[in-house]
């Protein structure tokens, strides 16, 4: 067996130390190896791949003080709490703070206090902040050996969360005495946005790291129904998920009012609460709204996607998207937010028509950032439309939603992988609702033909609903006034539904046959295969779902976890497992309300079922257990040890 280099087995020890891992996940050994070595670095990740654990390991063994920068307030002092209750040094800097506690963080972090340090890319350039920094990375200077840049796709005008104050992290990096380390993370990132990556942070020869996209312990589904219907199908869904976390997202502050209030009303019964979370309520309602969540006090959170980036809650179990969201990175960031521990949990768009006109309408309304020119405002808003066309693409696709995404990044040979199990076993990746229903193929090349031919005599003049009346023979008071009724192609059509006719105007829209103009109300013209229509031998299929999905992954407790894992291990306490993980779980509520942390900065639910399987009588026995460090076991080992000890006596604790 090859040993590892020095550098290598120190960062193992330090993993090992400070959180408990015996070993790093794919891509994590990569990157930590380049950032010690001094190399720049670009690290690619889904969310849950442990992108924080990349710079973390660096920063807790290099000499002086790390920088990471980060978009969230509240993703700051998560991270912070939780390096805290690892054994580390941490600190942020941020307008949480007073100008009294700021300058406490600076002169402790000058008196090397600190091995990393968050901050905002809008203070890198405030001139008390640059100062300090100069001085940390000049001569005679603490050191900065590496500053590391968290959600890097924002300085990406491709991406879809652009923010201007990230374009001034390379001006700040040109400005020390001594240039750091640099490093990079984004969950989601086509190849275009990569490259602006490594070009606007300025980074030099960069380790580039893409572990893949896949996150094979999500299921995903989209469903295509009214609004009404939404609300019914979530309630039901948390109610049948009962004691689970979970986020529900909605488009707009006023959806998310509207649905809390609803669903909170509907579950109310069954006493379980439902919190929400949006930019119009006050800071304090925020705070204590999303505390509430982490903490496990409330399982349901309705939100918009400021409750997003800050979110470092690993057993979210489930992701609902109420509306459909802007683009594909920003629903794959989103639904990412479940199952960051690696268990399973489950994805579900709920999608309609309305949905992609209110987002029309936010593209069209969006305020001009004067920091940019023209064309830059210009060029953005066509990306974003085009980001948009794209996430409509995944809500109308038949094929593996798992593969649709996967190569909507570039992840090709997993999309591969996903289609070729797709066409040998017919059942795709297995735990998406598409590749879980059976489908048939239905011939509508007529209809495909007919529509093509109408847009043709009419190019980018109407919409798909008005298109779809026409042809239909409809007697609207729209089609009279504008003579439609006259039009060749008039009534071609009348006997399909216009439902199912704009379902085949889509899908020509989305196979390049007809093409949709940019805006709130959209028209068809004719795309770029159009001239493929008069050719007698071109025909045009479409899928139908022949019946109810076969089959659908749920959500799973840990819990249910236990009882499968026990199964396959052929272990004889079954039953008491999932009592000892209850039990396992009070305490750590109970712990982590006195330490005034997150249950999960305590114990992972990994970690507990770890503790229920190994069942640890001694120090050394404990720290065998996945996600339990040195600190760890020296701060909670005898609580919880006793906590077994009590189980397996027979010992039932007082309510």
């Amino acid at each position: 067996m090859i040993q590892p280099e020095p550098t290598q087995q120190t960062a193992l020890d330090t993993l090992g130390a400070y959180f408990g891992y015996p070993s790093f996940r794919p891509g994590q050994d990569r990157m930590v190896e380049a950032l010690l070595a001094g190399r720049d670095a670009l690290g690619v990740m889904p969310t849950g791949a442990g992108k924080s654990i990349c710079y973390q390991v660096p920063a807790l063994m290099l000499p002086g003080i790390t920088f990471v920068v980060s978009p969230l307030v509240s993703l700051m002092e998560d991270q912070t709490r939780a390096l805290l209750a690892a054994g580390a040094r941490p600190s942020y800097l941020n307008s949480s703070l007073t100008p009294a506690q700021q300058n406490t963080v600076l002169k402790r972090a000058r008196e090397g206090w600190y091995q990393l340090m968050y901050v905002a890319p809008e203070r890198l350039l405030e001139p008390r902040f640059l100062a300090f920094a100069q001085e940390a990375a000049g001569e005679g200077g603490i050191g900065v050996p590496l500053v590391a840049v968290d959600e890097a796709h924002c300085v990406s005008q491709w991406g879809q969360d652009f923010r201007p104050a990230y374009l001034e992290i390379a001006q700040f990096i040109d400005a020390l005495p001594q240039r750091p380390t640099v490093a990079a993370f984004t969950a989601t990132a086509t190849e275009r946005v990569r490259a602006d990556i490594i070009h606007m942070l300025g980074l030099r020869d960069p380790a580039t790291v893409v572990t893949g996209f896949d996150r094979k312990n999500l299921y995903f589904g989209c469903e295509e129904m009214g609004d009404k219907a939404k609300v019914a199908w979530i309630r039901d869904y948390v109610l049948a998920h009962s004691g689970e976390s979970g986020i529900v997202y909605c488009a707009t502050r006023k959806a998310v009012d509207a649905l809390a209030t609803e669903l909170g009303n509907a579950l109310a019964p069954s006493r379980i609460p439902v919190g929400r979370y949006h930019a119009g309520m006050s800071a304090a309602a925020r705070t204590e709204s999303q505390r509430a969540f982490i903490d496990d006090d409330v399982p349901v959170m309705v939100a918009t996607n400021a409750f997003g980036m800050g979110i470092d809650k690993p057993n979210v179990r489930y992701v609902i998207h109420n509306n459909v969201p802007e683009s594909i990175e920003a629903y794959y960031q989103e639904a990412g937010r479940a199952g960051r521990d690696g268990d399973p949990a489950s994805c579900y768009l709920l999608w309609n028509g309305n949905d992609f006109r209110l987002r029309r309408f936010f593209i069209d309304q969006d305020p001009d950032d004067e920091r940019l020119d023209q064309e830059q405002r210009d060029q953005a808003r066509r990306n974003r439309f085009r980001l948009l066309g794209q996430m409509e693409g995944y809500c109308q696709t038949t094929g593996c939603l798992r593969e649709y995404m996967l190569r909507y990044f570039g992840d090709e040979a997993a999309a591969e992988h996903a289609a070729e199990a797709a066409a040998d076993e017919g059942q795709g990746c297995g735990n998406c609702g598409n590749c879980l229903t059976k489908f048939e193929v239905e011939d509508v090349t007529a209809m495909a033909r007919a529509a093509v031919r109408y847009v043709a005599t009419r190019p980018m003049r109407f919409g798909k609903s008005l298109i779809a009346d026409v042809l239909h023979g409809g007697n609207t008071e729209r089609i009279r006034q504008l003579h439609l009724d006259e039009d060749r192609g008039y009534g071609d059509l009348h006997d399909e539904s216009v439902g199912r006719i704009k379902d085949v105007l889509g899908q020509l829209c989305g196979r390049g046959y007809l093409a949709a103009s940019q805006g709130q109300y959209p028209v068809l013209g004719l795309g770029p295969r159009a001239a493929e229509v008069e050719d007698e031998a071109w025909t045009f299929t479409v899928k139908r779902r022949a019946s109810k999905r076969s089959g659908s992954a749920r959500a799973r407790r840990a819990v249910d976890l236990l009882r499968e894992e026990a199964a396959l291990d052929a272990r004889p306490r079954v039953g008491d497992d999932a009592e000892l993980f209850e039990r396992l779980r009070a305490w750590r509520k109970e712990t982590s309300a006195e330490l005034q942390m997150a249950p999960y900065m305590v114990l992972s639910d990994k970690a507990l079922r770890g503790l229920c399987r190994q069942r640890p009588q001694t120090r050394e026995e404990l720290l065998e257990v996945n996600g339990i460090g040195e600190k760890k076991a020296d701060a909670f080992g005898d609580a919880v040890m006793e906590v077994i000890a009590d189980f397996e006596a027979g010992y039932t604790p007082q309510a």
